[in-house]
């Protein structure tokens, strides 16, 4: 008889034709309520899979993460069966789980919108009330052929697979074609709801038949989907585009072009701000600022390799006689090229570059959202030219300001990926020796700063490995933010070199660093991390002079005068409307500080103080008012540094 190998080492035995729900039985009847799947040598299978032969054994639950993957794509085959009853003659292509959910790609046999999503919601819980069992058949191709005869989706898919490879799943009436594992029946299902319904083109190829995308979110309970929907309201409430318009910071219009950022003044002012404060802490570490304009000769691109592996970012080339330029896509070609207008030698090595310079990338307009994703994007990028005994000294320099900048900005819950190439894929440059060195680098690096990461195959850029910071904000969403990478590859190809200690040529290694990543996605990111209320530093306007009638309105323009001299950022409120409404209407603004002048103010050189958040008000001069709001400042700003 042979058994199976339990996670706390336990053996059980298990007889010919045993099924893995026995054997979820045996271990405890609790647990097979639980269960979804579960897992032979580390592979997911049904829980109606025969066991046959010995193997490391687990139960997987609804609760898990491997679970709750199984339990969405099982949810995505419940919405298809409902769509496929309620408009039949549709074509069903791809249904995938997805993080929090899933989605079905469909050409629908009609059309269907959001409106219908509450009927498609009560046909899929018909489906689920009559728990329905989803059973696994393994067909050969031609018979998969013929049952997708009708269907060029399938079929395409069908023709790629191999003989003895194919499985379907089936549940009541409704096949698909499908991998699994599913749980046993529509029954095991849990809460769930739909979402949304959006346009996406046959495999991503804009060349295909555009297709309905309907998305939904699945949980084990209810209480699980509840809790989501309330995030995703938070979500929604702080969604940068919206907060951006209301506080007036940027907006887009067709006249200029989609994915083009244009920014009002309290925009600019926050822009400024980021910038400046990301370029005051990379100074201190010793990087120099430099500028390397908007367009750059095609050639150089050829030479660095940008041209080859990146060509479908950028935008077409302008060309003058037999010179084709680009709008800039990306700054290190461009920091190499500073790099070659003087002879270096080992004593001038490290060297810091850094930039923030406006990039032009052709984003697909399809995949264009508000600030997160632009055509015309700012980035805070820096490259240092050192020696190999270097890597370790840089990478803990720039770690630090990546430390200090998140942590000033609020993100303390962070984790690093190791982005790796994937040997086998060809957008890689190909140079094993110069991959296996820079990734050892870097892997030396993270170990020595004692970051724990984890390797991500594929994820590499194209001329070598990258540690990308993965930041949670406060609704738990992660971002990837600020990035440092290791360059063997691209200073050769581009002829950089030093004169080293034993007088011959060598070639730097660069490393590629941005904190912030682009400016328009980090302000993105922070908007909604603080819900538009920003910390007194950050805020556009730092505080708005209210006067109780016009008659105040000479010693509100003295007031926000002797504010502005000591540097902080004050406006008056002269509209034509009564205190109180101004008094709302700026809160809405999320002002940090409102200041009420009228007659007693006045005559006594002070203002009334209403701070944002707090009931309390209180009559102060202003000069001790700018004292406690330069402590604040400076409190909010250096707080990382006092840790």
């Amino acid at each position: 008889m042979a058994a199976v190998r339990l996670p706390d080492g336990r053996e059980l035995p298990v007889e010919p034709g045993e099924k893995a729900r026995d054997v979820a039985e045996k271990i405890g009847k609790r647990l097979a309520r639980d269960a979804v799947v579960a897992k032979l040598n580390g592979e997911l299978i049904d829980l109606d899979a025969p066991l046959d032969g010995d193997g490391d054994f687990e139960v997987v639950t609804k609760d898990s993460a491997e679970g709750l993957e199984v339990l969405r794509h099982s949810t995505a085959h419940a919405m298809a069966q409902a769509i496929m009853e309620l408009y039949p003659g549709s074509k069903l292509t791809i249904g995938p789980p997805i993080e929090n959910g899933f989605y079905y790609d469909i050409e629908v046999d009609g059309k269907i919108s959001d409106e219908d999503l509450p009927r498609i919601e009560e046909k899929m819980r018909e489906v689920v009330e009559r728990d329905l069992p989803i059973v696994r058949e393994e067909v050969t191709k031609a018979e998969a052929e013929e049952l997708y005869r009708d269907n060029p989706y399938k079929w395409e898919i069908v023709c790629d697979l191999e003989d003895g490879d194919i499985t379907l799943y089936r549940q009541g009436e409704f096949v698909d074609l499908c991998r699994g594992p599913h749980v046993p029946s529509t029954g095991k299902l849990g809460a769930f709801k739909l979402q949304n319904i959006a346009g996406a083109y046959w495999r991503g190829d804009e060349k295909n038949p555009m297709l309905t995308r309907v998305y939904g979110t699945a949980w084990p309970t209810e209480k699980e989907l509840k809790a989501y929907l309330r995030r995703l309201e938070e979500a929604k409430a702080r969604d940068h585009r919206k907060i951006g318009k209301d506080l007036k910071l940027f907006t887009f219009s067709p006249d200029v072009g989609a994915g083009i950022p244009l920014f009002l003044p309290k925009g600019e002012t926050l822009r400024h701000l980021m910038e400046e404060y990301v370029r005051e802490v990379q100074t201190r570490h010793g990087y120099e600022h430099v500028w390397t304009g908007n367009l750059v000769n095609e050639q150089l691109y050829a030479k660095s390799g940008h041209l080859e592996h990146y060509w479908d970012a950028m935008f077409p080339p302008m060309v003058d006689g037999e010179t084709r330029y680009r709008l800039k896509p990306m700054n290190c070609p461009s920091h190499m090229t500073l790099y070659n207008t003087e002879a270096h030698s080992y004593r001038d090595l490290p060297l810091r570059y850094a930039e923030f310079a406006t990039l032009y990338r052709y984003e697909k307009s399809g995949e264009l959202t508000g600030l997160t994703r632009v055509r015309a994007l700012t980035q805070d990028d820096a490259h240092v030219f050192c020696t190999e005994d270097q890597i370790q000294e840089e990478f803990a320099r720039a770690l630090e300001i990546i430390r200090e900048v998140l942590d000033t900005y609020g993100f303390e819950d962070y984790k690093v990926r190791l982005s790796l190439r994937d040997p086998d894929s060809d957008k890689f440059v190909a140079d094993d020796e110069k991959w296996a060195r820079a990734e050892k680098a870097l892997r030396d690096a993270l170990d020595a700063a004692g970051i724990a990461y984890e390797p991500v195959a594929g994820e590499a850029a194209f001329y070598g490995p990258k540690a990308d910071f993965m930041a949670r904000d406060v609704l738990g969403r992660e971002w990837q933010l600020s990035t440092i990478q290791v360059d063997f590859i691209q200073p050769a190809r581009l002829g950089c070199e030093y004169v080293g200690e034993d007088g011959d040529a060598h070639t730097p290694v660069l490393l590629h660093r941005a904190v912030t990543g682009t400016t328009e996605r980090f302000m993105a990111v922070l908007i909604e991390q603080y819900g538009g209320v920003f910390p007194l530093w950050l805020s556009p306007v730092q505080a708005v002079v209210i006067p109780v009638a016009d008659r105040h309105l000479e010693y509100a323009r003295e007031v926000r005068e002797a504010l502005s001299l000591e540097g902080f950022r004050v406006e008056v409120d002269d509209a034509l409307m009564s205190m109180q409404k101004k008094i709302r209407e700026n809160a809405r603004q999320k002002v940090p500080y409102l200041l009420i002048v009228g007659d007693s103010e006045a005559g006594e050189g002070t203002v009334n103080v209403r701070k944002r958040g707090e009931k309390a008000q209180e009559a102060v001069g202003i000069e001790e008012f700018a004292g406690r709001v330069r402590a604040e400042e400076v409190a909010e700003r250096n707080s990382y540094r006092r840790r």
